[in-house]
């Protein structure tokens, strides 16, 4: 999808707290960014983005999709954006804007749910 590929237009940027431009995002900035740049507009934070959209199911994830992961706070403190076959790509504190997997053991065991907001 659109979406898609504009977020891999940004692997390798690095991770910066409170980023929300090309030479840095954190999780939540890159991906208002990406759907801005698609032309959906998205609230700032994590915890917000997971008010908006409907809930979809792990089962029933479609790329684009955002998901999200309660990391170092209750609720929703991390987001990504789905990419399909297990994989979504992120701002990671870690690694910057990178592609990880929904099913390894640390993210597997934060992952609290997705939205669909298109």
């Amino acid at each position: 999808t659109h979406i898609l590929d504009i977020a891999n237009q940004y692997i390798g940027v690095p991770y910066v707290f409170g980023g929300s431009t090309p030479s840095g995002f954190d999780c939540s900035g890159f991906t208002r960014y990406v759907y801005s740049a698609a032309g959906i507009d998205l609230p700032r934070g994590a915890d917000e983005q997971y008010g908006v959209g409907y809930s979809v199911s792990m089962a029933n994830l479609q790329p684009g999709d955002l998901v999200f992961f309660s990391t170092y706070e209750a609720g929703a403190s991390h987001v990504g954006i789905y990419l399909g076959d297990g994989n979504f790509i992120n701002a990671s504190s870690s690694r910057g804007v990178s592609i990880a997997s929904l099913y390894s053991s640390y993210w597997g065991s934060c992952y609290i749910g997705a939205r669909r907001v298109m």
